[in-house]
C-alpha cells in the first residue's frame, strides 16, 4: 500500500512539474514574440513546413482514396451513394486532415526540434547563448513556434485538396459515383466553417508540436542517450496531446 501511494504521488508530482514547465515556456515564448527575428522564422517555415508537405500529401491522398473505397459499398447498399463526396470531405476537413497532418509533423518536425535543441543543450551551446546575452527562448523557441503555427494550417489546407482529389479519383474510376454527383454532394454537406475549423485546429496542433519539441529538447541531459530519450518523448507526448486537444476543439468548433 505504501509503495502504491509513493508511486501515485511521484506520478502526480511529475505531471504537475511538467505542466508548470510547459506553462512557463509558453508564457516566456509569448513575451519574446515582439523580438522575433523574421529571417529565422522564414527559414524555419521552409525547413519545418515546406519540407513536410510531400509526406503529408502522399499520406492524405491515399487516406481519401481508402475512405471512398470503403464507404461507397456501404452507402450504395443504403441507397445513399450520392452522399459519398460530402461525407468524405466532411471527415477530411474536420478531423482526418488536421489530425493526421499534425501526427506527421509531430514525428518529423517535433523530433527534429527536440533533437536539434537537445544537442545544443548537452553541448552547452544554450549556456553559451546566455553568456552572449542572447535569450535562448527568443532565439530558439520563438522562430520554431511561429513557423509551426503559420505553416501547419497551410499544410492542412493543401492536404484537404489532396484528400478530396484522391477520393474523387477512386469515386469516378472504380465506383458508380459520377464527377458531378461527387462534387455536388460536397457543396451540399460541407460549409466554410468545416474548412476553417480544421485550420484552427491545425494552429493549435502546430503550437503543441513546437512547444513540446522545444521543452523536451531544452530538458535533455546525459549526452547522446538523453537526446534520444528527449526525441522519443517529444513525439509520444505531442501525439497524445494532439488527440486530447482535438476532442475539446471538436466539441467547441463543431457544436
Amino acid at each position: 500500500m505504501i509503495r502504491l501511494c509513493s508511486w501515485t504521488g511521484r506520478i502526480i508530482f511529475d505531471l504537475l512539474e511538467a505542466t508548470g514547465r510547459t506553462v512557463q515556456l509558453v508564457f516566456q515564448t509569448l513575451l519574446q514574440l515582439r523580438r522575433m527575428n523574421i529571417r529565422h522564422v522564414i527559414y524555419q517555415m521552409a525547413h519545418l513546413g515546406v519540407d513536410t508537405m510531400p509526406i503529408v500529401f502522399l499520406m492524405i491522398i491515399f487516406t481519401g482514396m481508402v475512405m471512398v473505397w470503403q464507404a461507397t459499398p456501404a452507402l450504395t447498399r443504403a441507397g445513399a451513394q450520392s452522399t459519398t463526396g460530402g461525407l468524405v470531405a466532411l471527415a477530411i476537413f474536420r478531423e482526418l486532415s488536421p489530425v493526421l497532418s499534425a501526427v506527421v509533423l509531430a514525428g518529423r518536425v517535433g523530433a527534429a526540434i527536440a533533437a536539434e535543441i537537445g544537442s545544443m543543450k548537452v553541448t552547452e551551446q544554450i549556456d553559451a547563448l546566455r553568456v552572449m546575452a542572447t535569450n535562448p527562448i527568443g532565439y530558439l523557441v520563438v522562430p520554431r513556434f511561429v513557423a509551426c503555427i503559420l505553416m501547419t494550417p497551410l499544410v492542412v489546407a493543401f492536404a484537404n485538396l489532396m484528400g478530396i482529389a484522391g477520393g474523387f479519383l477512386v469515386a469516378t474510376t472504380y465506383t458508380n459515383v459520377g464527377p458531378y454527383t461527387f462534387i455536388h454532394s460536397i457543396e451540399i454537406f460541407t460549409e466554410l466553417s468545416d474548412f476553417t475549423g480544421g485550420l484552427v485546429k491545425a494552429m493549435f496542433f502546430g503550437g503543441i508540436v513546437a512547444i513540446v519539441g522545444c521543452l523536451k529538447g531544452m530538458g535533455a541531459k546525459d549526452g547522446a542517450g538523453g537526446v534520444g530519450n528527449a526525441t522519443t518523448s517529444s513525439v509520444v507526448t505531442s501525439i497524445v496531446w494532439i488527440f486530447v486537444v482535438n476532442y475539446f476543439l471538436s466539441t467547441w468548433l463543431f457544436r
